[in-house]
């Protein structure tokens, strides 16, 4: 199997993945449509709910994550990219734009009272710093014409986004209430998720490099 199919397989496991998870997401947030305050997650923040300005936040966030999800996967398909240029930029705007001035500033003032005590925080704040330095370095090489440089920083911006996924998935694999402490599992979660999808990015950019490298030689 040659370097470009086995990128165009990871691609479309990746796609499917993110797709099914973005469904089961929506699920997920579809229970907070009723805004009350012990259900799902927040059943573990009730310490917070009673604050108007983080409900705010937590509201802003998980309604609007969804379209950054499904945003991001129409970006990284050649074909759409060749065949739908225009909406290719609108989408990208839409991604950028849900990141940058909603979920950035919303995510930042969740993550100062993210559950998993300091480890949750500071993994969760990591994840929002390198978020906006990643999706503006995208936005930065694009308008420099730099298409290389675009996609890298695209594949790691849009692999933070999933962290979201990651984490989910983790949590609901591995997590035993019998044996494991909730705080520090979560914390160490939130930090998981993140390596493990930064190395992700960094196989498929490695692939990606040797792929133009390839193609350049033939």
């Amino acid at each position: 199997m040659t370097k470009a199919w086995s990128i165009k397989i990871i691609k479309i496991i990746a796609f499917f993945s993110v797709f099914i998870f973005s469904i089961l997401m929506l699920k997920t947030i579809s229970q907070y449509l009723t805004f009350e305050k012990n259900i799902g997650f927040l059943a573990f923040k009730q310490k917070v709910v009673s604050n108007p300005y983080w409900m705010a936040f937590f509201y802003i966030h998980i309604f609007s994550i969804t379209l950054c999800l499904m945003a991001g996967l129409t970006q990284f398909s050649n074909q759409f990219l060749r065949e739908n240029k225009s909406l290719h930029k609108i989408i990208g705007k839409v991604y950028v734009y849900n990141i940058l001035i909603i979920n950035v500033p919303a995510c930042l003032v969740l993550g100062m009272f993210s559950n998993g005590g300091i480890i949750g925080i500071t993994g969760f704040l990591i994840q929002d710093i390198l978020w906006a330095y990643f999706t503006v370095a995208a936005v930065f090489y694009i308008k420099k014409g730099n298409i290389i440089g675009h996609r890298r920083s695209m594949i790691l911006s849009y692999a933070v986004t999933t962290t979201a996924i990651t984490f989910r998935l983790i949590k609901n694999l591995f997590f035993n209430e019998k044996y494991h402490d909730y705080e520090l599992f979560y914390g160490l979660n939130v930090w998981l998720a993140l390596v493990i999808n930064l190395l992700i990015a960094y196989f498929i950019i490695r692939k990606n490099s040797s792929a133009i490298v390839q193609k350049k030689d033939s």
